[in-house]
């Protein structure tokens, strides 16, 4: 026994009879070494469990045990009543285990002198009922393997234990009818050390729930509690051998989460065929069923309200009729959202009605009453024209505003968003209190469209950040993150940067407009921010392809992500405009402005020194847009790189050059035998100094590589050989002849070799042409070797004087000698224990055949036939493939001879 126990509060399942028990922070008044109590702990192991190895030594490094202590405790000399020190204190194990077969063996198992363990290996024995009902401690071997793995005591529980799986977690359950079914559940979570309560709090960690429906499922969706099925519980206890293996893990839960549509039958109204397509399958996708609109089994009706304004029937009042926000809201929630903040209403916007009633007045002679029309017209006038967003008929044009807005200096988007018609602009509010002239100059009016367009911008960039990045980026969703922080950053990018420096333009502009005077100067609003649009713009536009795939990928993979740009989308302030569409008007703006300026310059006087000063601002954001085209061809160029070294496999890393740059690719079909076979698929990377040759990779027997969780396919490239153009000696053009078509050769001398090469092809496609195909290749080969007569490296040369014919590349026999070469090749590699060199093999099958008497010719005819022989006898059985290829040469080709269809 130890001297100084260490001592923690007792969990509230100890029975005990007093009412009065004292309060946590009171338990830290713990025994003294004379009032410890006497008790003997032991580890008793129970018939299958003193037999498993592993147990036994991870019981002799296991030296502590939990045990719980009681001590009463008089509340004052004068009174009877009595309190409870509940605490749980740490003994030694002095005797590391003792093995029995039954409890009689024991004869002292509800001795109180005692606290023993009982390890037992089957919860489901009737040695552990009996344990039970003598109320025993009892623990199953992966808690001790787990103890002796974290270096922890044998825990005390009230109830028996067999695994550490759900330890620490507290669940709750709702929708269970069936008695039985909810007992064994509550048993199996007790057993994995998971803790039961009746009523929800904010305390559940996870709510089992056998229905969408109830107070209980409602409070866990608000809260973002994790809401599964009964089957993770059941599956969870199948894993209950497994130490390290923890319930709540996100990957294993996620399998049993209760889908947003479960139990629930939808109908869809006012949509689109292809819109209620997409929605349909996403019903399915998210646990749902879905029918026709009308059907009585139908639980939900989900109505586009922009287009229904009134219900074709009278609904059923069990019937949920909703608008689609609900539906959308609950997939990104990844829970059923509660119906009664999304009901469908008839749309009377008490704007339109008053303006209506205005309209219709009987007696318009009252001047208050006039008025009060002039008002509502002008503010639904204002409303229409103040959108920073155009028609979606016209999506590019930035400059589809109404001739009023563009004239109206006091119309300012900050006026609007008072309204509600924009959003929160991050500027600040507009300082317009001066009353201007009707009439201006035709200089003042395009400076006044360049603030307007500038503002709208400005809001749109505003409306991007605010309704789609910053709740991405928000931590604490319901149902986890939408999306992973890599690819929110590749979608948004530097707008936030963007956003800063055009909020600045904007308010220096808004000043000008204030105080105008034809003296001010527009230009030096641009010149002033032009290093700081240098800074922000390339990063953006050169990714901006990138962050449309991403969103396109994203929308496809993740439902959450679908859904959550539906809701936006369907908001005003968004001007029903998908997420890609608004972050083109980046990509927009600079050349917009640019010509805005222009005719700025076109209404400036020649004495004004505002006319030079503009010159000097279009030709910075000349600059600007010549440096982002620039950095956009590099970074092109730096993809292409990378998704070449993707492709092929094994292709050197010396490949990835600052200085070096993709030009063509090209494909091929090998016409000799130097690199690869004959007939082999070969793509040609030419870059400015290389030529990468790479061949198409075969699928190799019973070794498929994985690609280990990549969202990129593997490789489907095989590298040959990475040859600089320094090693081309000749570029041969092959005359196109009846038996030779689009063929080329090179003439080649690597520096290992004091021969040359000749390497043929053949290509495969049509652009580009063989004529430019040759040009372009030497005039990359001049530039690296520092020759100006490109021209001369092209000769001109027959078939049959470099040996190369095209003929038969598309015939049968041609493809089915390839395809035996090839599934030879994969046979043997699949089935042989070690390669042996085919140089080797054939010698030694020439000199075998040269002691019978053979000829070199027979011996080679000998050397294919006992590799196929010897391929199949290596196989154990006829290969496939090579049994079924001779059948289709006799089928589809009669006129075969017998010699050759031997030689197959």
């Amino acid at each position: 026994m130890q001297k100084n126990p260490k001592a923690s509060n007792l969990s509230s399942d100890i029975p005990h009879n007093s009412s009065n028990t004292e309060s946590r922070k009171d338990t830290s008044c713990l025994f003294s070494t004379e009032e410890m109590p006497q008790i003997e702990t032991r580890v008793v192991l129970v018939q299958e469990a003193g037999k498993r190895e592993e147990l036994l030594k991870a019981l002799e490094t296991i030296k502590i045990m939990e045990v719980p202590v009681i001590k009463i405790k008089e509340s004052s000399p004068d009174k009877s009543e009595e309190k409870l020190i509940k605490s749980i204190i740490h003994m030694e194990i002095k005797v590391p285990y003792i093995k029995t077969d039954t409890i009689e063996e024991l004869g002292d198992a509800d001795s109180p002198e005692f606290e023993t363990i009982f390890v037992v290996s089957d919860f489901q024995a009737p040695i552990f009922t009996n344990l039970c009902k003598a109320d025993c401690r009892v623990i199953g071997p992966p808690v001790v393997l787990h103890c002796a793995q974290k270096g922890e005591p044998l825990p005390f529980s009230c109830r028996p234990l067999y695994c550490a799986s759900m330890l620490n977690l507290v669940l709750c359950f709702t929708g269970f009818r069936k008695k039985d079914e909810l007992v064994k559940l509550v048993t199996l979570v007790h057993h994995m050390g998971g803790i039961i309560r009746r009523d929800f709090s904010s305390k559940v960690t996870h709510l089992v729930a056998n229905s969408t429906h109830g107070d209980k499922f409602r409070i866990a969706v608000s809260l973002g509690i994790p809401i599964v099925k009964a089957e993770w519980i059941y599956k969870a206890w199948e894993k209950r051998n497994e130490i390290d293996f923890c319930a709540a893990d996100d990957d294993f839960r996620n399998q049993f989460k209760v889908p947003p549509f479960q139990d629930c039958m939808l109908s869809f109204l006012g949509f689109s065929d292809d819109e209620k397509a997409n929605m349909e399958e996403m019903t399915e996708m998210q646990g749902g069923h879905y029918l026709p609109v009308g059907d009585e089994r139908c639980t939900h009706l989900v109505v586009e309200e922009s287009t229904i304004k009134d219900l074709p029937f009278e609904p059923l009042k069990k019937l949920y009729v909703v608008k689609q926000e609900w539906f959308w809201g609950s997939i990104q929630m990844d829970a059923r959202a509660g119906e009664s903040m999304y009901l469908f209403e008839k749309s009377e916007s008490p704007d339109f009605k008053k303006s209506v009633s205005l309209l219709s007045l009987s007696t318009p002679n009252s001047n208050r009453k006039r008025r009060r029309l002039k008002e509502t017209l002008a503010q639904l006038t204002r409303e229409t024209d103040m959108s920073p967003f155009p028609p979606r008929k016209r999506p590019s044009a930035e400059h589809s505003l109404s001739l009023g807005s563009l004239l109206d200096i006091s119309n300012t988007p900050e006026s609007s968003t008072a309204n509600g018609e924009t959003p929160k602009s991050c500027s600040r509010p507009s300082k317009n209190s001066t009353p201007l002239p009707l009439k201006q100059s035709a200089r003042w009016q395009v400076a006044k469209e360049l603030y307007q367009t500038e503002s709208n911008y400005v809001d749109i960039l505003t409306t991007i950040i605010q309704l789609f990045q910053v709740p991405l980026e928000k931590e604490g969703q319901l149902g986890g993150p939408i999306l992973a922080q890599e690819e929110i950053k590749t979608i948004f990018g530097s707008i936030p940067d963007i956003l800063d420096v055009h909020t600045k333009i904007k308010e220096d502009l808004e000043d000008l407009m204030i105080n105008w005077t034809e003296s001010k100067s527009i230009g030096d609003i641009i010149l002033k921010y032009s290093k700081d649009l240098l800074k922000t713009y390339p990063p953006f536009v050169n990714f901006f392809e990138m962050s449309k795939e991403t969103i396109t990928r994203c929308e496809k993979q993740k439902p959450r992500f679908h859904a959550f740009l539906k809701i936006n989308q369907a908001k005003p302030e968004c001007g029903r405009q998908s997420l890609a569409e608004l972050l083109i008007r980046p990509v927009q703006r600079l050349p917009s402005v640019a010509l805005l300026l222009n005719d700025i310059k076109k209404h400036t006087a020649e004495e004004n020194p505002d006319k030079v000063t503009l010159e000097r601002a279009i030709e910075s954001l000349k600059e600007v847009m010549t440096h982002i085209n620039e950095d956009k061809r590099k970074t092109e160029a730096q993809r292409q790189f990378f998704d070449v070294v993707y492709e092929v496999d094994g292709c050197p890393a010396n490949l990835l050059s600052s200085h070096r740059s993709l030009v063509q690719r090209l494909e091929t079909v090998a016409l000799g035998d130097d690199l690869c076979d004959r007939g082999e698929q070969v793509t040609l990377f030419l870059f400015n100094d290389c030529l990468e040759i790479a061949r198409k990779r075969h699928k190799v027997i019973g070794a498929f590589k994985s690609p280990h969780g990549h969202t990129r396919p593997p490789a489907s490239l095989k590298h040959v050989v990475l040859m600089p153009l320094s090693q081309i000696k000749k570029v041969l053009d092959i005359r196109e002849t009846e038996d030779c078509q689009k063929a080329f050769a090179l003439v080649v001398r690597p520096p290992t070799e004091l021969n040359n090469k000749l390497l043929s092809f053949q290509m495969t496609t049509e652009d580009p042409c063989k004529e430019d195909w040759l040009k372009m290749l030497c005039r990359h080969v001049a530039n690296t070797i520092c020759k100006a007569d490109a021209e001369n490296l092209i000769y001109v040369a027959d078939p049959d004087s470099v040996e190369v014919n095209t003929k038969d590349m598309d015939s049968t026999l041609s493809r089915a000698s390839r395809a035996i070469k090839k599934t030879s090749k994969k046979v043997t590699r699949a089935f042989s224990f070690s390669k042996t060199p085919k140089r080797a093999l054939r010698r030694a099958l020439m000199s075998h055949s040269a002691t019978e008497g053979r000829s070199p010719s027979s011996a080679n005819e000998g050397y294919i036939g006992s590799r196929l022989s010897s391929t199949s006898s290596l196989a154990g059985v006829p290969s496939p493939s090579l049994v079924s290829l001779p059948s289709i040469f006799e089928r589809r080709s009669h006129t075969l001879s017998r010699s050759t269809t031997h030689l197959i």
